[in-house]
């Protein structure tokens, strides 16, 4: 039989009425082994009662009126006990705190400085310590543009810019009530300082650079006397100017100075192209000279050799040596002259010769210049003349040699 039939009596079996243990005295006593689901609103009471009892109180369900006398008098000490338990476990709770990687923790117990916690995780007692993060690693940078006297009495505008990272994060937080002012204040005392002695066309040229080491230098002098806590990591120049009214005839001075740097480096290229040759040019004007002096040298050292040589040949035939050395002299000197010596007799005819003409042996333009023309009896004159002469100079020549031999 369905649990829903009527006629069913004390046998209905309904899966979400309890059975028969909300009846508490079913006819066949089935309704206590039923297995359904309980009740919400009876698993509310329960845990209501068991709280009672907790704190010291009576359940519904509890005992007469003499004990709950005794339970109210508990519940008066518990309830706040239990309520400053849950409180200490919360405030214990809220002391942990994480410290990122770049930062450090200062913490502070009633407003004095504690100490600096590394990172990681840390618990601090809350309301008695303060813990402050400051971030180490980040690069913060501040910005100036300022117009400022210089040296030579002129008035720049200058752009700079200086980065930092914070050091010590105990002075950092605790010395100075506002870092950044201080630091832009500092920045711009040790500007002006440096610019104010320095000359306008340094610091508009070449001179960049040194004044933002200098400046790095003394700004970091500042902030170490002020305590701050933060190390300078760079100052960057950004720009370097002169006032709007007189920026024109500023370019023109840079577009004149550009322009001599541009002509003293072609002057200087030139150099090194030039320099280089005229060396090597004068290197081998003295070699060729050593080479001449090595060449006369070892001429006159041939020449004194010779002369020694023959030296000893004429102190044996002193004749034979003053005619040899006769002849050779006199050949050097007429192989270079244009005159002819001709050995003519008295009874021999004129010769109209172009005689300064004979000396040019292979020069076609005076062979061609020079025609003349001889006569075969002419020619036969000559060469009959000539045949005597050399008869008459072998006879003399034979004579000399045997008076030579006689003495």
């Amino acid at each position: 039989m369905a649990w829903n039939e009527p006629g069913g009596g004390g046998n209905q079996h309904d899966p979400w009425s309890g059975g028969g243990r909300r009846g508490g005295g079913g006819g066949n006593g089935n309704g206590g082994n039923n297995q359904g689901p309980p009740d919400l609103d009876e698993a509310l009471k329960k845990f209501q009662d068991k709280l009672n009892r907790m704190l010291g109180g009576r359940g519904k369900r509890g005992g007469s009126g003499s004990g709950g006398g005794g339970g109210g008098k508990r519940s008066t000490f518990a309830l706040p006990g239990l309520l400053a338990v849950v409180a200490l476990a919360i405030w214990a709770a809220s002391g942990f705190y994480l410290v990122d990687q770049s930062e450090r923790g200062v913490v502070l117990r009633f407003g004095k400085f504690q100490d600096v916690v590394n990172p990681g995780l840390h618990w601090n007692a809350p309301i008695v310590d303060d813990v402050r993060m400051v971030n180490v690693t980040r690069v913060r940078s501040i910005s100036q543009t300022k117009s400022m006297l210089t040296k030579d009495e002129n008035i720049v505008q200058v752009e700079i810019s200086a980065q930092y990272q914070v050091a010590n994060p105990r002075d950092y937080l605790l010395n100075v009530r506002t870092p950044e002012l201080s630091i832009e204040n500092a920045l711009d005392s040790a500007l002006r300082h440096v610019v104010g002695g320095t000359e306008m066309d340094d610091i508009l040229t070449s001179g960049r650079e040194l004044l933002a080491d200098t400046v790095s230098s003394r700004l970091q002098s500042y902030l170490n006397n002020y305590g701050i806590g933060v190390r300078i990591q760079a100052i960057n120049v950004e720009s370097t100017s002169a006032p709007d009214a007189v920026q024109d005839a500023f370019d023109d001075v840079i577009k004149a100075r550009e322009d001599r740097q541009r002509m003293i480096n072609d002057a200087i290229g030139y150099a090194n192209a030039i320099i280089p040759e005229a060396q090597g040019q004068a290197q081998r004007m003295i070699e060729q000279a050593q080479g001449y002096r090595e060449s006369v040298v070892a001429k006159s050292q041939g020449q004194t050799n010779r002369f020694n040589s023959l030296l000893g040949e004429y102190r044996q035939a002193p004749q034979v040596m003053r005619d040899r050395m006769y002849l050779d002299t006199m050949s050097e000197v007429l192989s270079k002259t244009s005159k002819v010596l001709l050995d003519i007799d008295k009874g021999s005819p004129l010769m109209v010769l172009p005689l300064d003409k004979l000396g040019l042996n292979g020069d076609k333009a005076a062979s061609s210049d020079a025609k003349v023309d001889v006569s075969p009896s002419l020619l036969e004159q000559m060469r009959n003349d000539d045949t005597g002469s050399r008869s008459s100079r072998s006879t003399t020549t034979q004579s000399q040699g045997i008076r030579r031999e006689g003495r």
